[in-house]
């Protein structure tokens, strides 16, 4: 089973986040990497044509999701059976305060 995020880098789509069976990959997509301006999502996660691997979700990744009471009005409105990260980062951070947003693929209309 994998699951994949789009991830956005000011508005741009820069990669995909993927959760498989074995823990989480990302990798920039190919248009951004051609862009001459291209920035890293996060200095954890250089720009780079490979994808890289993880047993955990990205300490970047999970840096993005909510903390304390207003985590735990978010779980109580959209009633999660349980703390998965992926699940959380897709479903809360479509609006961040930085240059990354998280949108699952299903819910982007555009393809």
């Amino acid at each position: 089973m994998i699951r994949r995020a789009k991830i956005f880098y000011d508005q741009t789509l820069a990669g995909y986040l993927e959760k498989t069976d074995t823990g989480y990959r990302f990798s920039y997509d190919s248009q951004y990497l051609s862009n001459p301006g291209a920035r890293p999502i996060s200095l954890t996660l250089p720009i780079s044509a490979y994808p890289y691997n993880s047993s955990i979700l990205f300490p970047f990744f999970d840096g993005l999701i909510p903390e304390g009471w207003l985590l735990a009005v978010a779980k109580d409105y959209w009633k999660f059976k349980n703390s998965d990260r992926f699940e959380l980062l897709v479903t809360l951070c479509q609006d961040t305060i930085g240059a990354v947003t998280v949108f699952g693929e299903e819910e982007m209309n555009d393809e």
